[in-house]
């Protein structure tokens, strides 16, 4: 009894941890969304920590402080299989961190595709340009704008990488954590595949989705990290994509941790966590020169 007493205690103090220093939600689409992923809001879950089954995008904004912003910006799209958004550790502690950096940072609660695999991408897409028209007031500036995601969260960073149609919702950078990035069987993470586009996906979709195939000489610079350990996605995701990058002359740096697993997102108790920063850092200022 005193362990759940204790859980329980852990969990309020988190909670109120966060909101104490996150802004409100906003609405992706304050008119309300043109299409629907076909779940229904009353089995939507929401904790502190994730939010499940989401049929509405929604956002916080961290601007960067004005005295110390450098213009960078990251659209933050948190892990979760396409079933759920990881929102805490994989969200408002990131975006903190790049607060901390100077870095104007957006985390995206985008919906759930339930198969109608057009609409994770759409809000993506929508969330940078959200930057971008916001950039004046945010502090950005509009040709510094990137796009971040863990876990199937990366697999739409890397799809917003690489299925970008205009100037206007292209990243200028990308920064995968153990993304899922292909949907071959061999090597994909089944839950996110079949949740994005369907167990019984054709071919060509499976392709179209398989973004280490859609990469051109104008798909952004990336930085990649995951775990050499890590049973859910394997790391040939991560290196067939570093690969691709290499093959168009895009310039791309990868991080492969010799352990850790999968999902860490921003929690110290990853072994190589200050090693992390430090890399990305140090990366975020040699892009901006």
């Amino acid at each position: 009894m005193k362990k759940v007493i204790c859980a329980m205690l852990t969990a309020s103090l988190f909670a109120g941890t966060l909101s104490a220093q996150s802004p409100e939600a906003l609405p992706l689409y304050p008119e309300g969304a043109a299409e629907s992923n076909g779940l229904s809001p009353e089995k939507v879950v929401e904790t502190p920590e994730s939010l499940a089954g989401g049929v509405e995008a929604d956002y916080f904004i961290f601007p960067a402080d004005p005295q110390t912003a450098t213009g960078q910006a990251v659209v933050i799209c948190p892990g979760g299989g396409y079933a759920a958004v990881a929102y805490a550790h994989e969200g408002i502690q990131v975006a903190q961190w790049f607060n901390e950096q100077g870095v104007t940072a957006l985390v995206l609660r985008y919906r759930m595709p339930n198969s109608h695999y057009e609409i994770p991408l759409k809000d993506a897409q929508t969330a940078l340009k959200l930057m971008r028209e916001n950039a004046q007031q945010w502090h950005v500036d509009p040709n510094q704008v990137g796009i971040m995601g863990f876990s199937a969260g990366g697999h739409l960073a890397a799809t917003a990488s690489t299925h970008f149609t205009d100037s206007t919702n292209r990243p200028d950078f990308s920064i995968l954590i153990y993304p899922v990035v292909s949907f071959d069987p061999a090597i994909t993470h089944s839950g996110t595949r079949d949740n994005l586009i369907g167990k019984e996906a054709p071919e060509s979709l499976i392709d179209y989705y398989s973004n280490e195939k859609q990469i051109t000489d104008q798909t952004p610079r990336a930085f990649i990290a995951l775990s050499d350990d890590d049973s859910a996605v394997p790391s040939e995701n991560s290196v067939r994509y570093y690969s691709a990058l290499k093959q168009h002359g895009i310039p791309a740096e990868l991080h492969i941790y010799p352990s850790g697993g999968h999902g860490w997102g921003w929690r110290e108790s990853f072994k190589y966590h200050n090693e992390l920063l430090h890399s990305l850092g140090r990366w975020l200022t040699e892009i901006r020169k």
